[in-house]
């Protein structure tokens, strides 16, 4: 996915750092993603989360809040309310550019910022939280220890992740009044809840009493053994698949008519893993799936091989042009199943000659329903018709560029 490197003015005038993560195609809308405290905006959950939905023509800010990452200003000057007041001025950095976000996504403190922010920001469809807080005060859970040396000198330098910040007296006192329940309440968009039940950092009844809180519509999804900042890539590939599905139901995603010759528009596959071969396969904004190679040939198996679409598209071209005929001539047709095998896979296929026959797709077809022989037989010769079954037989015509 194209990055922009971007910076805007944050809530005291400093500078803050972003990227805005775009489609390759047509932009559908925009996402605002506010992340964990003390982290940055290049967590890999972060990262993950945005590449899933710019894969879907959404577009998706994630920025540095003031003091953290590459944004400037001080860290021990700012609390959650002028995280909040960030997120106000993401949202107006991008409405100066015609990019007016309708999502707002927010990872653990973030996701407190988003829920406190979101009813006074115009346009805001859909908002997804993940391992939020349901009290922000709850995050001062992470520095216990310091607290009384904050209360005797009102600032102390604490370890957060590994690395030394100053908190103030004035974030203790922001975060204790920062009540959400009036803003949930007053939530006009959708809500996506994300947690984990083995959060052992913001505990899974923070889910509970945000659920509750908000009105309808509403969802709740757990993200079953990940760990408080998504580090596992499976479920942050989870998480991601997951706010990308819910979201397509609140947000007006109307891709433009497809190219002339290309009826069912452009199909784009882009890279995953570099480490292996997990590739993201996206149809316009609306149909998505992951391809891979097996294990023993490098990949993570989180996805079909190449072949398996190859022999998808055969069987399912196949089960359609069977049910199409037999609808047309209104036969008892109840049910019909194709089982597709292929003989070799895509690895021993490297070294084969380009006009070497060396594929051989076997095709089992199941017929339920009251039909006769000689419908059997007809629907058995049907199957020969399908289009997908000519194109394999026939040799195909393939032109390759490369993108300027």
């Amino acid at each position: 996915m194209p990055t922009e490197r971007l910076t805007f003015q944050g809530h005291s005038g400093h500078t803050l750092a972003a990227r805005l993560d775009l489609p390759d195609g047509p932009h559908l809308a925009t996402a605002l993603f506010a992340h964990c405290f003390t982290c940055s905006k290049d967590i890999p959950a972060a990262r993950r989360i945005s590449a899933r939905l710019a894969a879907m023509g959404i577009a998706v800010l994630r920025f540095d809040f003031t003091g953290l990452g590459h944004s400037k200003g001080e860290f021990s000057n700012t609390n959650f309310t002028t995280n909040v007041q960030d997120i106000m001025a993401a949202c107006a950095a991008l409405d100066e550019r015609g990019m007016s976000p309708s999502l707002l996504i927010g990872h653990s403190l973030g996701g407190a910022a988003v829920l406190k922010a979101a009813p006074d920001m115009k346009g805001i469809k859909a908002v997804v939280t993940i391992g939020a807080p349901y009290d922000p005060a709850h995050v001062t859970h992470n520095f216990a220890d310091a607290l009384p040396d904050i209360m005797t000198h009102g600032v102390a330098q604490v370890s957060l992740g590994g690395r030394p910040f100053k908190i103030g007296q004035q974030f203790i006192d922001d975060v204790a009044n920062g009540e959400l329940f009036p803003a949930i309440s007053k939530l006009k968009a959708a809500l996506l809840v994300l947690h984990s039940p083995t959060d052992d950092t913001v505990g899974i009844d923070n889910a509970s009493e945000i659920f509750l809180a908000a009105r309808h519509p509403k969802s709740f999804v757990t993200l079953d053994n990940a760990d408080h900042l998504i580090t596992s890539p499976q479920d942050a590939e989870y998480a991601a698949d997951v706010i990308a599905s819910w979201s397509k139901r609140y947000l007006d995603l109307h891709a433009p008519a497809p190219p002339i010759g290309v009826p069912e528009g452009v199909l784009r596959v882009s890279e995953a893993d570099p480490a292996g071969f997990l590739q993201d396969v996206q149809s316009g904004p609306h149909h998505h799936a992951l391809a891979d190679e097996p294990l023993a040939y490098g990949g993570t198996n989180r996805g079909m091989s190449p072949y398996g679409f190859l022999g998808a598209g055969l069987g399912a071209c196949t089960s359609m042009t069977i049910r199409m005929y037999a609808r047309r001539k209104g036969w008892p047709l109840t049910h019909v199943s194709v089982d597709v095998t292929h003989d070799k896979v895509h690895a021993q296929d490297a070294a084969a000659q380009s006009d070497a026959k060396v594929d051989s797709f076997a095709r089992l077809i199941t017929l339920s329903g009251d039909l006769s022989d000689a419908q059997r037989q007809k629907l058995l010769e049907i199957a020969d018709k399908c289009p997908v079954h000519r194109t394999l037989e026939r040799s195909s015509h393939i032109t390759t560029d490369l993108a300027p």
